[in-house]
C-alpha cells in the first residue's frame, strides 16, 4: 500500500538520517538555509538518469548562488537493483564530480511519501518548503533535444516571486524498483 504522497501546493515532506554519499546523515533541516530544494529520484542504471546528471550538475551550479540546492535521491531496492548500492552510488558521485548531496532513501520512505515513481522525477520546494513542482527536469532524454526546461523554468518563476506555471508534468524514465 503507497503511503500518502506530497500535495502540490502544501508543505513537502520531511525526513531524518538519509545517509549520504559523503558519509553524512542528512535531514530536511539539513538544508534549511536554502531557498529552494530541488529533489530528484535517481538510479544509477537507469539511461534517462545518465543523461540527466550533466543537466542537474549545471543546474546546481547555475542556481547555487540564488539559494537553490539540488538534492538526488536514490530510492531504489539494491538487492534487486545492484547498481544502486551506497558504494555504487558513491563511485558514480566521485566519477561524475556531483556537486550536491547524493541520498540513499532505504526502505523508499521518502520516494513513497513524495510520490515519486520514476528516475528522474524531480519535485521543487520553495523556501516555506512547500510543494511547487513536481515532474519532468526536462522534456527530452537526449539533451540536443530538449526544447523545454521544466525544473529551470520553475525556479526561474519561483526566483522571480511568482507562480510556477507549469506546476505538473508527467516524469519518464525508469521505475522506482521498490
Amino acid at each position: 500500500m503507497m503511503a500518502s504522497t506530497a500535495v502540490l501546493g502544501e508543505k513537502g515532506p520531511s525526513f531524518e538520517n538519509l545517509r549520504g554519499v559523503d558519509g553524512k546523515n542528512y535531514s530536511l533541516s539539513s538544508f534549511d538555509d536554502k531557498q529552494i530544494l530541488v529533489f530528484v529520484f535517481m538510479g544509477n542504471g537507469c539511461p534517462t538518469c545518465k543523461a540527466t546528471e550533466e543537466r542537474l550538475i549545471a543546474i546546481q551550479k547555475d542556481y547555487s548562488e540564488s539559494g537553490v540546492q539540488v538534492v538526488l535521491v536514490n530510492s531504489n531496492n539494491a538487492s534487486i537493483s545492484p547498481p544502486d548500492s551506497i558504494e555504487d552510488m558513491t563511485k558514480r558521485a566521485r566519477q561524475n564530480r556531483y556537486t550536491f548531496p547524493y541520498l540513499k532513501d532505504e526502505g523508499a520512505t521518502l520516494a513513497r511519501d513524495f510520490g515519486a515513481r520514476t528516475t528522474p522525477h524531480a519535485f521543487i520546494l520553495d523556501k516555506d518548503r512547500r510543494l511547487r513542482y513536481v515532474g519532468r527536469v526536462d522534456n527530452a532524454r537526449q539533451k540536443q533535444l530538449v526544447t523545454i526546461n521544466d525544473v529551470r523554468n520553475a525556479l526561474d518563476e519561483l526566483m522571480r516571486g511568482g507562480e510556477v506555471r507549469m506546476k505538473e508534468t508527467d516524469s519518464f524514465g525508469c521505475s522506482i524498483v521498490w
